[in-house]
């Protein structure tokens, strides 16, 4: 990002990424959150130490995500049910893939399961090796790839689903026998398939909720793709948006019914606006800005 701000605290569409992963997880009914942080992380412990349900684990060696799983297990044990594992710059991530993720897992009583994506273009994801039968047989990361296996289409975007037992046997098993030096999470797949337990792979994730920014024009993408998605939400609800293209609302923002939102249109984060308003053309609506019912704004008002 070449930024001295940590990359999980980049924003889209005016929340960090790791703020949008915490919301998907918690309407997901997670009950509690394990950050792994490293470098930077005082300002990520500052921005959510106060939620209670998030507890802030020290990774300070950088030695894979197989590693930054194994620092969370003293408080994995005494844990019963499924632990998620998701990536910290995965913004689009949705709570109904994780609840889709979570029924299929308990429906096939897996040990581990995992959500899947077919890309048009998966280079630098691991690829899902499945046997003739159509059932997982492991991930290969995209360094450790043959011709054949880089040609795979459906790639893992990181989002892991394991019963905490089976996770603990897991990660104890790791090796960093790959070409990087690293301990790869994703080796948990195949540890416990060859360990005989039950591991699913369901191809619930869209192209566009794997989307991981790694520079400014790939957070562009993803703020481009919130926003679609933030105002196609809005107008399922009854919004009439005039232009889309010039127009942005920021995440959290509730708008009533009949409600027009004209060209040149600005809305910060966690907004309401009443129904029957017209706000705009050329309307700045700072954060938190409170509309009521009826309410025409436009220029700088």
């Amino acid at each position: 990002m070449k930024s001295k701000r940590p990359k999980p605290l980049h924003e889209v569409c005016g929340k960090s990424m790791l703020e949008w992963i915490l919301d998907a997880c918690f309407s997901a009914d997670v009950t509690r959150a394990l950050v792994v942080v490293g470098q930077g992380k005082e300002e990520i412990i500052e921005r959510f130490g106060k939620d209670r349900r998030i507890h802030f684990v020290e990774q300070t060696e950088q030695l894979g995500t197989g590693h930054a799983a194994r620092m969370c297990e003293p408080l994995l044990r005494g844990h019963s049910g499924e632990v998620l594992l998701l990536a910290g710059d995965t913004p689009l991530i949705r709570a109904e893939i994780l609840r889709t993720l979570l029924q299929a897992h308990h429906d096939d009583r897996a040990a581990a399961s995992m959500a899947t994506a077919i890309l048009d273009d998966p280079t630098g994801y691991g690829r899902v090796i499945r046997d003739a039968k159509g059932d997982f047989v492991e991930i290969v990361e995209q360094l450790d790839c043959n011709d054949q296996q880089r040609e795979i289409r459906e790639v893992f975007p990181s989002y892991y689903c394991v019963r905490t037992e089976d996770l603990l046997f897991a990660l104890s098993k790791l090796t960093n026998d790959n070409k990087k030096r690293e301990y790869y999470l994703t080796d948990i797949y195949a540890i416990l398939r060859k360990a005989g337990k039950k591991v699913i792979a369901v191809q619930a994730v869209t192209p566009e909720d794997v989307i991981a920014p790694n520079n400014r024009r790939q957070l562009a993408e993803a703020d481009a793709a919130m926003q679609e998605r933030i105002q196609g939400h809005l107008r399922d609800e009854g919004v009439t948006i005039v232009s889309g293209i010039n127009t942005y609302v920021e995440a959290d923002v509730a708008i009533g019914s009949d409600t027009v939102v004209e060209p040149f249109t600005f809305i910060g984060r966690q907004s309401t606006i009443g129904a029957d308003c017209v706000i705009g053309p050329f309307a700045c609506l700072p954060p938190g800005s409170i509309v009521p019912e009826g309410t025409r704004v436009s220029g700088s008002h």
